[in-house]
């Protein structure tokens, strides 16, 4: 059997040899829009040109069994090509709820299940009107179809909601198309995780739970801080666990991965939004070095043994010390250091990884969104003081020269 994956890139890109490692072959399949701000290979097996039909029948003469959303741009394509292939996919009722964040608030909250209030509209009075209407501020705006913090904007009054709204519809997506309506949303107060799943058949198995720590920039803007995996005892996982797999059958999720941001609030878990694909970067090997195992690994095996998760067998995360992800903010105008300039970074006691986005050399201005963060860097070790200083150390080589070539 072969599997299909729609663009392989940014963590997809460790996909193929995770299959390979099972006996299974890659067709690499490149949809009409993908994420323009990842770095994955252009290469390519198969072309979408808009025709489902002509791309099923390419991937059948593959003889493609299985067909994997590599990032958000791969995921309503996915689901059509593995209906067209009669190859194990998602549901099919509302697929769309599974890309347009208003559609799918609304199939979770219509199961019962506890969302954020939501309202969309392409008419900023609409939206002003409607977040009046609420009475609570702030409110969050969004593109209803991007990802990755893209023109997520937190507003505090009328003016920033229109100001907001206005910014967003004059924008491009990640994926090359403009926005036509946007997303307002309650502000949810609590902690905010990320849970990491796979599928098969509609069993699915929790791989691993991260807090996040986000950061309110100039201009409106919430930027992606650090994130670390969440100890197995840790209070009320298991209600964040629960909760995010009602989300995962409320969306008709039943075979793949699932990338699903929960806040869990006082009176409980709440939706953030579920992306029908893995996490958006890691270092798989960095993840299971420190915490046993990685949702990559977990997919490959979901796709070439199914039992492995119906019969509940995948292995369960253990952090082994105290895992810290840290993203790259640059404050302002310069250059993505070379090897020498990364250098203090590199000798931080608890360093384990750097990894860019950006190369070496390439002007880089200041970060707003992880598409204008230059990469991130993994900080580990079994004391929580050390990962904590040495994140201290990065934040302040970065406000002081760590892009310019000055003395940091």
């Amino acid at each position: 059997m072969r599997v299909a994956v729609v663009d392989a890139d940014g963590i997809a890109a460790h996909l193929p040899a995770a299959l390979a490692a099972h006996g299974l072959e890659t067709v690499r399949v490149r949809s009409e829009s993908p994420d323009v701000h990842l770095t994955g290979s252009a290469a390519a097996d198969v072309r979408h040109r808009g025709d489902v039909a002509v791309t099923a029948d390419a991937l059948r003469r593959r003889d493609v069994g299985f067909v994997l959303a590599g990032t958000e741009s791969g995921v309503l394509l996915a689901d059509e090509l593995s209906a067209a292939l009669g190859t194990p996919g998602n549901g099919m009722t509302r697929p769309r709820a599974r890309r347009d964040k208003f559609e799918m608030v609304t199939a979770v909250r219509e199961a019962g299940l506890a969302t954020a209030a939501s309202f969309a509209s392409p008419s900023a009075d609409e939206v002003v009107a409607w977040a009046v209407a609420l009475g609570t501020w702030p409110v969050v705006l969004k593109p209803p179809a991007s990802a990755g913090s893209d023109n997520v904007r937190i507003c505090g009054s009328v003016d920033e909601v229109r100001a907001g709204h206005a910014a967003i519809l004059a924008a491009t997506t990640r994926y090359g198309s403009r926005n036509e309506t946007v997303l307002a949303q309650e502000y949810l107060h609590g902690d905010e995780y990320f849970v990491n799943t796979v599928s098969r058949d509609g069993a699915h198995h929790v791989v691993e739970v991260w807090r996040y720590h986000k950061r309110a920039l100039d201009g409106g803007h919430w930027m992606y801080d650090y994130e670390q995996p969440v100890p197995l005892d840790e209070p009320r996982l298991s209600d964040l666990a629960g909760y995010t797999l009602d989300v995962l059958n409320a969306l008709e999720l039943r075979n793949g991965a699932g990338h699903t941001e929960v806040m869990l609030t006082a009176a409980g878990p709440v939706l953030v939004e579920s992306g029908a694909r893995m996490g958006g970067s890691h270092q798989p090997s960095v993840v299971s070095r420190c915490i046993g195992t990685n949702q990559v690994e977990c997919l490959a095996l979901a796709v070439a043994r199914p039992e492995e998760v119906t019969e509940r067998r995948l292995p369960t995360y253990r952090p082994r010390s105290f895992l810290r992800y840290v993203t790259l903010i640059s404050p302002g105008d310069g250059v993505v250091p070379d090897e020498a300039g990364f250098a203090v970074v590199r000798a931080l006691p608890s360093f384990v990884d750097l990894v860019l986005t950006t190369p070496a050399g390439r002007p880089v201005g200041r970060t707003v969104d992880l598409a204008t963060s230059v990469g991130y860097v993994y900080l580990d070790s079994a004391d929580p003081e050390q990962v904590e200083s040495d994140y201290k150390q990065l934040r302040e080589y970065e406000l002081n020269g760590l892009y310019t070539d000055e003395a940091v």
